[in-house]
């Protein structure tokens, strides 16, 4: 298609987008990019199958969100490595590590390098946004381990949670997300945040009671958790600016990888002892290397199902279901790992009823419709993107559907691609041959039956998103 001809359909589109009748934006975006395009010119078919009919993708979504919640929630686990006495920060940068692996060898499997490469060229301006959102994580993660350190990892895990509310704000803030929604829909959004403070502020007050010998540090672990649940809500923002461009997941988390190891060397510079000191402790963590990337390499795994999710089923339902994986994290903390085991009845019962309170307020946020006003705000929130960055809006709304264009070479390999596999599988056996199970008192059944489950989610949530969507 011809420059000249390109931008008539890009005018007729603007045209389409301003008469669209309320009946139809109550459409699935699918359906939506379809009117569009059709109420221009008509335009080839793609080279791939067509997406699933609206329901079964929104189904698809929503699996996605709680596959995410899964892998998200056993992702944490290594990190109870610190009882053995390793710096916190160090735990978190070997993470980063297997972040790293992961972040460039699934994308690489799963579409090539080629296919990354050709995304970031349509869309060079989220390249910097990527790199921010790595930093945001990088210190939001190295939160976490401060605060599994001094509260736990069952009370750690709800609280950072939060981050559901910050990305709810910064949804309705930057992106119009909310506006114009029905009562019905403000309050069960406003409803689901109550709950999810309340939890927040149960939990608080069962970690400081816990922890009344140390209360300093068990303040110090609230803090730090509630400050990775701030961060990484913001982390969403530029999440929300790739899905709106149409931009695939595999391709954004490639370049988050650059943040998220130089923020974490910038850190690793400034704290006390500097770099040698972080070598140190590299070099005396070697034995247990080897979980701490595979932890890294789980949570790669859960926020991949995660930003499926969301480019499926929006922000304002992807987050709070993949949050589910406070159950899972409060799984392996109680069953596997014995927190709280003693502490009082009383106590652990309100801990379950405090985590049941946040989960409840996240499904209650998951369940509020979209309005025909409020699909015509994100209708509009991606022609602004569009004009902010010159992309073409017809090709966008393809883009953002899974039909990805030139898809011609998706499947292409290149030999560095073999060579980026060969190297990550080789980092992972060398970091494997002498490893040590933790010295940690570990209930090894339940942890066997959580790892099945990981599996079959995995098998069963892959398999339906290439059989659906190619991973688009």
């Amino acid at each position: 298609m011809g420059q000249k001809f390109g931008g008539c359909l890009q005018r007729e589109i603007r045209k389409s987008i301003a008469s669209i009748r309320p009946e139809d934006t109550l459409m699935q975006p699918y359906q939506r990019s379809e009117l569009l395009i059709s109420n221009s010119v008509p335009t080839p078919e793609p080279a791939r199958t067509s997406l699933p009919v609206p329901q079964i993708r929104h189904r698809l979504g929503t699996l996605c969100a709680f596959a995410a919640g899964a892998w998200l929630g056993a992702a944490e686990a290594p990190a109870r490595l610190v009882a053995s006495g390793f710096r916190p920060f160090a735990i978190s940068f070997c993470m980063v590590l297997g972040v790293f692996l992961a972040r460039w060898t699934l994308p690489v499997a799963m579409k090539g390098t080629e296919s990354v490469l050709r995304d970031l060229r349509q869309r060079p301006h989220l390249i910097l946004w990527a790199i921010l959102a790595g930093a945001l994580w990088s210190v939001a993660n190295t939160l976490t381990i401060f605060a599994i350190r001094d509260v736990g990892l069952a009370i750690a895990f709800p609280l950072w949670n939060t981050n559901t509310l910050v990305g709810i704000f910064w949804g309705w803030a930057l992106f119009h997300e909310l506006r114009g929604a029905s009562a019905g829909s403000w309050a069960k959004v406003l409803g689901g945040a109550g709950a999810i403070v309340l939890g927040s502020v149960l939990l608080s007050a069962i970690s400081i009671h816990t922890f009344a010998g140390t209360p300093g540090r068990a303040l110090n672990g609230v803090v730090a958790a509630l400050g990775a649940g701030l961060l990484w809500g913001t982390m969403y923002v530029p999440y929300r600016k790739a899905y709106l461009t149409g931009m695939n997941p595999l391709s954004f988390v490639t370049i988050f990888t650059f943040g998220e190891v130089g923020t974490m060397l910038g850190l690793a510079a400034a704290l006390p002892g500097g770099i040698p000191s972080l070598w140190l402790d590299l070099h005396a963590m070697r034995p247990w290397l080897f979980w701490l990337l595979l932890g890294g390499f789980c949570w790669v795994i859960g926020d991949l199902f995660q930003q499926y999710a969301t480019k499926y089923v929006g922000i304002s339902r992807a987050i709070p279901l993949s949050n589910t994986n406070q159950l899972w994290g409060f799984a392996w903390g109680v069953l596997v790992f014995g927190e709280l085991s003693h502490t009082q009845g009383s106590a652990r019962l309100l801990a379950l009823a405090a985590s049941g309170v946040m989960i409840a307020g996240a499904m209650l946020i998951a369940g509020a419709g979209v309005s025909a006003a409020e699909s015509a705000s994100c209708m509009r929130a991606v022609e602004r993107e569009c004009n902010r960055y010159n992309l073409d809006l017809a090709q966008t709304l393809r883009a953002q559907d899974g039909l990805e264009s030139d898809s011609g070479g998706a499947g292409a390999r290149r030999w560095w691609d073999y060579l980026i596999l060969i190297a990550a599988v080789g980092v992972f056996a060398w970091s494997a041959v002498g490893v040590r199970i933790p010295r940690l008192t570990m209930q090894f059944p339940p942890a066997l039956a959580l790892i099945a489950i990981l599996i079959a989610v995995l098998v069963v949530c892959g398999w339906m998103l290439w059989k659906k969507t190619r991973f688009a």
